[in-house]
């Protein structure tokens, strides 16, 4: 069954994959051409100043936009996709009671929210021309550690609402497991240093419209992945109780 779970996973991964592309052509390319035209007329400046000659192109962009992107997003999906469908099959029937629909509906939004929403609160996305070289591997570490410590307050949250749930009943018992987790969060994030390397002459206004395509092209994904995969999950559960109901 696990095999057959992480096919139909890698089927809705590699559609989430295709309607994030499609959404980024449209609400993220834009943004990006933008922020290239500005990082390219700073350069262009920088060098004429400088007598510098500019480097070459090593790949199109066009091709970076086009089969790169989609390469690209579609390999994420169907990836992401498998890795969703193992933690379905791992929880299905064990640490959750919900039904195949409801169950992936809801792990996708705690991926949407432990996975994207909190790690880019502290540290979202940039476009090109904001960020310094010498920074990236900082940059990258304190957003996966961010990922990481938003993975592990999801965990302590889940398990203290499971041991307040006898006391306090469920529906207080998940309201104070979900402040523990905001506040967990917050602590975490006003421990965490601040990076803010963003141009002073920067357009605040397409820097703002790159991280909204950001946010929309991962809330895509996990949407896509929770609605489709929840749906196939379900349909195969359904053929596999098909012959026990029969006798």
């Amino acid at each position: 069954m696990v095999g057959q779970l992480l096919l139909r996973g890698m089927i809705a991964g590699v559609v989430a994959g295709l309607l994030t592309f499609c959404f980024a052509r449209i609400a993220g390319e834009p943004q990006v051409d933008q922020a290239i035209a500005f990082e390219e007329s700073n350069a262009h400046a920088h060098h004429h100043h400088d007598g510098e000659a500019d480097e070459p192109e090593q790949v199109s962009r066009q091709t970076q936009a086009g089969v790169g992107l989609l390469t690209g997003v579609v390999t994420y999906g169907a990836a992401f996709g498998g890795l969703f469908a193992l933690t379905f099959a791992l929880i299905y029937g064990r640490s959750s009671k919900l039904p195949a629909r409801p169950l992936a509906a809801w792990m996708a939004l705690a991926g949407f929210v432990a996975l994207t929403i909190v790690p880019n609160l502290k540290y979202p996305a940039n476009p090109p021309a904001v960020g310094d070289p010498d920074t990236i591997g900082l940059r990258t570490a304190l957003f996966f550690g961010m990922i990481a410590i938003s993975l592990v307050a999801m965990l302590v949250s889940l398990r203290a609402r499971k041991a307040m749930a006898q006391t306090l009943g469920l529906w207080n018992a998940s309201i104070a497991a979900g402040v523990l987790f905001i506040a967990l969060i917050a602590i975490a994030q006003a421990l965490l240093p601040d990076i803010n390397e963003v141009p002073a002459a920067f357009p605040a206004v397409l820097l703002w419209k790159f991280r909204v395509a950001a946010l929309g092209m991962q809330a895509i994904m996990w949407t896509t992945l929770g609605l489709l995969f929840g749906l196939m999950a379900d349909h195969k559960m359904r053929e596999l109780r098909a012959p026990a109901l029969a006798h």
